[in-house]
């Protein structure tokens, strides 16, 4: 029988401990966010609906980008044992230089909409965590001011072919200038995809004042506080603006593009050049053949083609295939840091984040940045530590199930079967 006493007022003081209120807000509420998926949440409250689902959707019935977040959650990892893991190396090599994680930012269009530090926010919480920032095309700051912020730093260009050429050359050799170490060459975009969110929403760059977007916009005035007062919505790179996405895409890109503009555009560039949104291992050997630096696995974040190929279901083919004379960058799908350490034992070199920077963006402008950064490299090293390897390099597909919805023929496998990829 349990012995029981009277409480002793003391012992009752030494529990009754209570936090330090945190009075700033925004790092209240980004403290709180322990996951991607939390700092979406605050994105979602925080941004209007337009904003929010241009950056969260994806084109048509959105399977594609689905799919790519399935694809990493079906995953079985299979840890060593008795390694010293008391500390482990998250350094890799990547286009010629350093990155302190095995992760950078992805190009993303149009990003001071989501919330107005844009690129700035992103390019200097990147040079902060020492790992690279890529700039869009489509982006709202200069090439030359995200320079300026993040001097120090990596800096990488994305580029879209433009129907007027001298605008995309001219990009290339501002790029250049501006000391930009590598340009990523993106063929994924012939026309725009589909994007019925955005269709639905009336999304337009700018964002136009509708009763509808009013409504949406009266539990979030920080935001068109923020909008309406600082610099106008445009493009930095470009000087067409006003319509839908869609149609600004269409009106700039040239589905004629092909191998002759990659050679061009490369003969141009000085520094590493990659080749953005791979989708078959056909296409990966042909540009390992052809001596690129780098190729990035993408579907565009399921944005263009849906039921497009999962980047994280090809990665081990195309690193069978071509994997020691190409680097491999993967994208799509990445919501934790785990997807980044399955996609380096599969064999990728380096992964980029696309959403998850731009939900901490939206949760709370640079500091957000810093934080999905922070979340990633927390997992990444916890991942590692559980998996008891000391560094990027000892990750290998012995470390790594992929657990298949689909077999090799299309049809759905009700059983879900391992295919044990070691």
């Amino acid at each position: 029988m349990v012995k029981r006493q009277l409480p002793n007022p003391s012992e009752i003081l030494e529990l009754m401990k209570f936090k330090k209120f945190e009075l700033n807000s925004r790092k209240r509420r980004l403290d709180a966010a322990l996951t991607i998926e939390d700092l979406r949440q605050i994105a979602k409250r925080r941004t209007p609906a337009a904003a929010f689902d241009y950056t969260d959707g994806a084109a048509e019935g959105e399977i594609s980008m689905e799919r790519s977040v399935q694809s990493f959650q079906d995953v079985e990892f299979h840890p060593s044992i008795l390694n010293d893991v008391s500390h482990v190396d998250t350094t890799t090599q990547i286009l010629g230089g350093s990155s302190a994680m095995p992760f950078g930012i992805a190009p993303t269009g149009f990003t001071r909409l989501m919330q107005t530090e844009g690129e700035i926010a992103g390019a200097s919480a990147a040079g902060a965590a020492g790992i690279p920032f890529t700039l869009s095309t489509l982006g709202t700051t200069s090439i030359e001011d995200v320079k300026k912020v993040n001097p120090e730093g990596r800096n990488w260009f994305q580029l879209y072919v433009m129907r007027e050429r001298e605008i995309s050359y001219g990009l290339v050799e501002r790029a250049a200038a501006a000391g930009y170490d590598t340009l990523f060459f993106t063929v994924d975009t012939p026309i725009a995809g589909a994007r019925l969110r955005d269709t639905r929403n009336g999304f337009a760059i700018p964002p136009q004042l509708t009763p509808k977007t009013i409504l949406n916009a009266i539990p979030r005035p920080w935001w068109w506080w923020d909008f309406l007062t600082t610099q106008k919505l445009e493009f930095a790179s470009l000087s067409e603006t006003g319509g839908t996405v869609g149609e600004l895409l269409n009106s700039a890109m040239d589905p004629s593009i092909d191998f002759d503009d990659l050679a061009e555009i490369r003969k141009m560039w000085p520094g590493k050049f990659a080749v953005k949104g791979v989708q078959t291992v056909a296409d990966a050997k042909k540009l390992a053949d052809l001596g690129v630096d780098s190729i990035v696995l993408s579907n565009h974040g399921g944005r263009q083609l849906d039921r497009a190929p999962v980047p994280f279901e090809l990665l081990p083919e195309v690193a069978r295939e071509i994997g020691k004379d190409v680097e491999i960058i993967i994208d799509t799908g990445i919501r934790n840091g785990a997807d980044i350490v399955a996609s380096l034992a599969l064999g990728a070199d380096f992964a980029l984040i696309g959403r998850a920077y731009l939900f901490g963006l939206m949760a709370g402008g640079r500091a957000g940045v810093d934080r999905t950064i922070a979340i990633l490299s927390e997992q990444i090293e916890r991942t590692m530590k559980l998996l008891q390897v000391s560094s990027v390099a000892e990750l290998n597909p012995s470390h790594v199930t992929q657990l298949r919805r689909f077999s090799r023929d299309g049809q759905l496998d009700g059983a879900n079967p391992r295919t044990d990829l070691s």
